[in-house]
């Protein structure tokens, strides 16, 4: 589902329950005085501007139909399977994400991927880890579990040693760059990463700061068998499943894959970016 299938549901959402609210004989101020909301606030969501809680929906069913509740809730599950805001996913925090990937990575045997500003977190130290998921609760105001969440997704990256699993994964140099922890915890992710060159069921690339780019690439994504695309943004997590969709991505990573340096190449862009943050 890309952003445009999205807001096309949310609309299609948004025009079912101008539907219920008419079949009532409702107002829209009507109905917003009845559920103490603001006019606009009914507005918003059946013009798709605004995407409904499960409360929401409750109390609307409540004031106009309550048998639609139940389909109401299916329509908004369906949304919300395949665009996940952040701060709703985080809100008790990110454990119970995380918690998620595992079983995620535990269904599918081959994965390839692109990150362009992190060290991706199925190769990512705890240490990393950490500093990472602290960033992350102070930008989406989330409930801090760091300690929680790093075991979690220690846990998942047993399967990088399971046998019949391929994970191809490419990181841009300007990662390696990034500051996101302390230098100790940085120079220890970098030899995480020298590590993980020559596993057999890994293929690690990175792709060069100065390698022709064809394209400017906004985002990372991760393909998993080759059957769906997840693609994290600042605000949501976008799972991508139609055959355009797989196709575009599929040659982007190709693409990018081309230009990645691998075995002693990739050694050497590592050993230049500890060299670059003095680390020793």
């Amino acid at each position: 589902m890309s952003a445009t299938d999205f807001q096309t549901g949310r609309e299609a959402l948004g025009a079912r329950l101008r539907e219920l609210r008419t079949e009532a004989g409702l107002q829209g101020k009507d109905l917003a005085a009845r559920l103490g909301w603001q006019r606009s606030k009914v507005s918003r969501l059946e013009t798709g501007k605004q995407t409904p809680t499960v409360d929401d929906l409750a109390t609307w069913a409540q004031a106009t139909d309550e048998t639609a509740a139940s389909d109401l809730t299916s329509r908004l599950r369906g949304l919300e399977s395949q665009h996940r805001s952040w701060r709703r996913q985080l809100t008790a925090g990110h454990r119970a994400v995380q918690d998620r990937y595992v079983s995620t990575y535990r269904a599918v045997r081959a994965v390839r991927g692109y990150e362009a500003t992190v060290i991706p977190g199925l190769v990512q130290t705890a240490d990393y880890a950490r500093a990472l998921f602290a960033c992350n609760s102070q930008l989406h105001r989330t409930p801090p579990d760091a300690e929680a969440a790093v075991n979690s997704r220690m846990a998942r990256q047993a399967v990088l040693y399971e046998p019949g699993r391929t994970f191809r994964v490419l990181i841009w140099e300007g990662a390696l760059h990034a500051l996101i922890c302390e230098r100790d915890a940085m120079a220890a992710q970098l030899d995480r990463l020298v590590s993980l060159i020559g596993l057999p069921s890994i293929d690690l690339g990175i792709v060069p700061l100065g390698a022709p780019m064809p394209f400017a690439l906004k985002h990372g994504f991760w393909i998993y068998d080759e059957a769906r695309v997840i693609v994290e943004t600042i605000s949501s997590e976008l799972t991508l499943e139609s055959d355009d969709d797989l196709s575009l991505y599929g040659r982007v990573w190709d693409q990018l894959s081309e230009t990645a340096a691998r075995g002693t190449q990739a050694h050497r862009l590592i050993a230049r970016a500890r060299a670059s943050l003095g680390l020793a």
